[in-house]
């Protein structure tokens, strides 16, 4: 038997240290550059952070989804998965840490596809922490549907040509540069016809029309471009991966940033569930605490449960994608996550919210932020819609059909089977009598 539920001992030292530093060192910076985790550091952002990474490379804490020829620790997704739980409570610490998303994703299909120039170039300044870099494959007419892609490189000598549309390319605006996603061979299926491109971002034709915010934020001022290429030119080497090879790697990368999305929102939904319980047992009205009335503790009681189902369905995905070092192995279970994720986030922020009354709505408390982010978190690498199609059909793989006119479980004929197989013991009984 290998069932284990412990944490080594000298990992979970290194996760108490880090809670510690998260809590004091690392969620500040949340209030005072809330917005700011994406913009090259300078100033005095630099003096306030450059010291918390160093003491996070210090700890042996600093990319650790990566191996240490890349840079990382080599630890592993269940060791990030344990990490991201603490990391998910506050929009700074990814950065402090070097796993935020999308980079870590990128870095992850470089690593795996890029050329050795192309890991020098833009691999390592990832690693070290220094750069930030944007995926762009959603199109405005396409949604999550590869089929309508729109945008094309075309060969002309030894260079490509892009023209197209790009939408929700988050961090666009302060990456040094993007991965496109763009069809290059409109005559076979998309899946098989389209390439990836490392494009810096001040290349010539490279317009940010648009900075599309969430809401809540101004008008043009937010993190996810619309993007027009216009005649975009680059060099042959600037193909990541193989000609024709773009869903193929894209598994990598997405595979990798889902699991490490429902990772951190484990921790955010813990923070929740913390600020829960706390006002329930601070608060008193119509005579006793908040704790003490039932629909509060029912509340607690769903959160805990809801939490802790998630929380170990998500640590087995990871202990999965260790174990046999293929995303496509484990596909259907880094799905599921994703479904289950947003779900989970909501339903406790929300409960969290109306326990804290009046306070829980203003933005003056996180609640809303949370709930925004479960909602966004229902789009962000594929509608949730979408994988609950990718999880039915991969379930179902497993599956037959009977060639009968009831089902396997119909009970009649169950019972004479049954009744076949213990037909001396019966007539033995019956004998008896």
């Amino acid at each position: 038997m290998a069932w284990d539920f412990e944490t080594d001992p000298d990992y979970q030292a290194k996760l108490d240290w880090a809670d510690a530093f998260v809590r004091e060192e690392v969620e500040p910076l949340d209030l005072v550059w809330e917005h700011e985790q994406f913009v090259p550091l300078d100033g005095a952002r630099r003096k306030a952070i450059d010291p918390l990474k160093q003491e996070v490379r210090r700890q042996g804490l600093w990319a650790t989804h990566l191996g240490p020829e890349l840079g990382g620790q080599g630890y592993g997704q269940l060791k990030l998965a344990l990490l991201n739980e603490i990391l998910g409570r506050s929009s700074w610490a990814p950065i402090v840490f070097g796993c935020q998303a999308p980079d870590t994703g990128n870095a992850e299909i470089i690593a795996h596809y890029g050329t050795p120039a192309q890991k020098e170039r833009y691999l390592q300044p990832l690693l070290d922490g220094e750069v930030f870099s944007s995926y762009s494959m959603t199109e405005p007419q396409g949604g999550a549907d590869p089929a309508q892609f729109r945008t094309r490189a075309v060969k002309d000598g030894d260079h490509w040509v892009i023209n197209g549309w790009k939408y929700f390319s988050s961090n666009a605006r302060t990456a040094e540069f993007l991965i496109v996603m763009v069809v290059t061979d409109p005559d076979v299926p998309v899946h098989k016809g389209t390439s990836m491109f490392l494009v810096p971002t001040d290349t010539p034709g490279v317009e940010i029309v648009r900075n599309v915010g969430l809401y809540g934020e101004p008008i043009n001022d937010g993190t996810h471009a619309l993007i027009h290429y216009n005649d975009v030119r680059v060099s042959a080497d600037a193909l990541l991966g193989e000609e024709g090879g773009a869903f193929a790697a894209a598994q990598v990368r997405l595979g990798g940033g889902r699991i490490h999305h429902a990772m951190r929102t484990i921790g955010l939904a813990q923070k929740a569930i913390d600020m829960m319980c706390e006002r329930a047992l601070s608060r008193e009205t119509a005579g006793s605490r908040l704790a003490d009335k039932q629909t509060v503790q029912g509340y607690i009681a769903d959160s805990y449960a809801q939490l802790a189902q998630f929380r170990l369905f998500v640590l087995n995905t990871a202990w999965k994608i260790d174990k046999y070092n293929d995303y496509k192995k484990v596909r259907k279970d880094i799905a599921t996550a994703k479904i289950v994720m947003p779900t989970v986030l909501h339903d406790i922020a929300w409960r969290a919210m109306q326990v804290h009354g009046a306070l829980g709505v203003t933005n003056e408390m996180p609640f809303f932020r949370m709930i925004h982010g479960a909602a966004v978190m229902g789009l962000a690498d594929g509608p949730t819609e979408v994988h609950k199609t990718t999880v039915a059909k991969q379930v179902l793989r497993d599956y037959r059909p009977i060639d009968d006119m009831w089902p396997s479980e119909w009970i009649p004929k169950k019972q004479e089977a049954a009744r076949a197989k213990f037909a001396d013991y019966l007539e033995l009984e019956v004998g008896n009598l």
